[in-house]
């Protein structure tokens, strides 16, 4: 018995520990000065194109504003940065295995009934954040934040805001020194 407690409690720790970590990556072109762009807005056309509610595109705007703005850029009409984003989400589906009471071989203690499995399923969602030189109309920056998405009200706008916080952390990128 103790055994199973013990392995529902590690698998608890580990659906715990893997429904609150964010991956992020970004990608730049190297040859941008990025200490140029002071001022952004959001484009438009390429945030309709997001296929997510009009309620979730809200919060990731206002999360991404209040970002940029922190790091000093300003909203502006006529900006130097258009910033769009784009969503991709998918189902997995988790299975946990546990074989305690059977084995293989010879001794008997090692045989018989037992083990159990446990299946659980969540949603995996990745938001891309574009930043567009507004002069030249070309991609100059691209964050991308993976995390579990939840349907609480709360936890939703909590773990859009952890997203898009951690893949602004990446931005401006810094400086290769050579």
């Amino acid at each position: 018995m103790k055994i199973t407690n013990l392995t529902l409690l590690l698998i608890g720790l580990v659906t715990l520990v893997s429904c609150s970590s964010v991956r992020v990556a970004s990608d730049y072109d190297r040859e941008i000065n990025f200490s140029n762009y002071n001022s952004f807005a959001f484009y438009k056309p390429g945030i309709d194109k997001a296929e997510i509610s009009d309620l979730d595109k809200k919060r990731i705007l206002r999360a991404i504003e209040r970002e940029l703005t922190a790091k000093g850029m300003l909203k502006n009409a006529n900006p130097d940065l258009l910033i769009s984003i784009f969503t991709e989400s998918r189902e997995n589906v988790n299975i946990y295995q546990n074989n305690f009471g059977y084995g293989w071989g010879w001794n008997p203690y090692f045989w018989g009934a037992g083990g159990f499995n446990t299946v659980s399923t969540n949603v995996e969602g990745t938001l891309y954040i574009d930043l567009i030189d507004a002069k030249r109309n070309e991609l100059v920056w691209q964050g991308l934040g993976t995390g579990i998405l939840s349907l609480d009200m709360d936890k939703k706008q909590e773990k859009i805001n952890e997203i898009v916080t951690k893949i602004l952390e990446e931005y401006p990128p810094e400086r290769d020194q050579k």
